[in-house]
């Protein structure tokens, strides 16, 4: 670490604790509020006992540890202004919630919940202000020419040349490129035509690093084929001090996110497509749990009514229950009202030749294994309210892709169109692009379109407005079959 990085760490962990320290005296004021005004004599005659002062020191400690804890002290240069302020937002919680457990446990009445709310929504907002504003003045300060970091990228492949592309067109990172490392091959001379160099090839880059002023190596090398020359290179760097990072593209996918991960002394670089994991994910299924139990309770009458009228009206049990295809491919049973004869299933084939939708899926508007209710319960969507219990069981979302039958997945599987399977990498739902953009009208692969668009593209914003456009799509019928 140079002197300017360790005087720049040293500064913000100070801030931090200043910041932490204001907004404990912030978390105060409505306390004081209540007790009124005080005079400076009775303000300067108030006595701090010692066991809180070091009480509080040690909270300060331990609030230090957090923050290290989650590298709000290492390197963000290359990481995004959003991910550093959600690292702030889990210091921060974290640091609440010690705060509060030592009041519980210390017995201090003065720290209430609203306190402990108080002291984390100010030190959210000023930690994470402070932090961005940093990150601006840092960037300015690199594009004008100081404090670069000298890189060295090992690998002359087309992934390294795009990646140093991305490098050079963000001067404010502070990042100089002192060349390419690799054996001559024939790939070597496109390095050129984008204004770069070997400055060394692979049997003298140690000798070239000894020499050579670099802050970070970056790997770009094929692992399969050059593993032993990339594993001495990162422990030559190790000894050095010098940082190493490791492109994680490595298979040059696509449409998947990549993200770091640990477990013991095991590193991971993780390719997921969609969400993996997280407290949006953890949010998603809580909302569900909820709305779906005050909507089973709020519309029972209704369920009643049709479970009678599907009794009366037809042969047969009240629900249609079929295994479907669910999240990562994992069978489950979906629950809906039954709208056909008792034996729609064997006479499937019998009409599959009128088939008015193009791919493996089944559907016919006017189907006649439908019940004298049947069309009006598809209709009004109200055969699909069964389905909530999935959801409360949590084999569905309220939002999702609409999870296929075993039949048609197996059709699905013969096209052997593998992009289409990446709907299967979050959980299906009652609801979604589909059934809001027209439904069963829509060609088979419009609907594979829009279930991707919606993996992709994912956020709780994207379910809320989804769930806003699905009352007047079921109101209107469109679609419906």
């Amino acid at each position: 670490m140079t002197l300017w990085r360790k005087a720049l760490t040293d500064l913000l962990k100070l801030t931090d604790l200043l910041l932490l320290t204001i907004s404990f005296g912030v978390a105060t004021l409505p306390i004081l509020a209540r007790l009124g005004l005080v005079s400076f004599a009775q303000f300067f005659s108030i006595r701090i006992k010692l066991q809180n002062f070091l009480v509080f020191f040690v909270l300060l400690c331990v609030w230090r540890m957090i923050f290290g804890m989650f590298g709000l002290y290492s390197s963000k240069r290359l990481a995004s202004r959003r991910a550093e302020v959600m690292d702030v937002v889990r210091a921060t919680s974290l640091a609440a919630a010690v705060l509060e457990l030592g009041a519980f446990v210390l017995g201090f009445r003065m720290v209430t919940l609203s306190f402990v709310f108080t002291f984390w929504l100010f030190s959210t907002f000023a930690i994470a202000t402070t932090r961005l504003a940093l990150r601006t003045w840092l960037r300015r300060f690199r594009a004008h020419g100081h404090n670069r970091r000298n890189m060295l990228i090992v690998g002359s492949n087309s992934r390294a040349v795009r990646f140093a592309k991305n490098i050079k067109s963000r001067p404010d990172l502070g990042y100089s490129i002192l060349g390419f490392a690799d054996s001559e091959w024939d790939g070597a001379e496109d390095l050129k035509q984008h204004g770069y160099s070997l400055v060394s090839d692979l049997e003298h880059l140690p000798e070239f690093i000894r020499h050579t002023v670099v802050d970070e190596v970056v790997l770009a090398l094929p692992m399969r084929s050059f593993h032993t020359n990339s594993a001495q290179l990162a422990e030559l760097c190790e000894r050095q001090g010098i940082i190493v990072r490791l492109l994680s593209d490595l298979f040059d996918l696509k449409a998947g996110q990549v993200r770091g991960d640990e477990f013991g002394s095991s590193t991971f670089v993780i390719q997921y497509a969609g969400k993996a994991e997280g407290w949006p994910l953890t949010i998603k299924r809580m909302f569900d749990f909820v709305v779906s139990l005050v909507l089973i309770i709020l519309l029972g009458p209704l369920l009643l009514v049709a479970a009678i009228l599907i009794k009366l009206t037809s042969p047969g049990p009240v629900f249609f229950v079929q295994r479907r295809v669910g999240y990562n491919k994992r069978p489950f049973y979906i629950c809906k009202f039954r709208t056909m004869v008792a034996d729609a299933e064997d006479k499937l084939r019998d009409f599959e030749h009128l088939n008015e939708v193009s791919g493996p899926v089944f559907k016919i508007k006017n189907d006649p294994r439908l019940t004298p209710v049947g069309g009006f319960l598809r209709r009004t969507s109200i055969d699909e309210l069964p389905q909530l219990f999935n959801v409360l069981l949590g084999d569905m979302s309220l939002v999702g892709p609409r999870p296929l039958q075993v039949r048609d997945y197996d059709l699905f599987t013969k096209n052997g169109e593998d992009w289409q399977r990446r709907r299967f990498s979050v959980r299906p739902g009652i609801t979604c692009l589909w059934q809001v953009n027209g439904r069963s009208s829509l060609p088979f692969e419009q609907w594979m379109e829009l279930d991707l668009k919606y993996v992709q593209q994912w956020s709780l914003w994207l379910d809320f407005e989804i769930l806003a456009r699905t009352i007047p799509a079921v109101l209107k019928g469109s679609g419906a079959a």
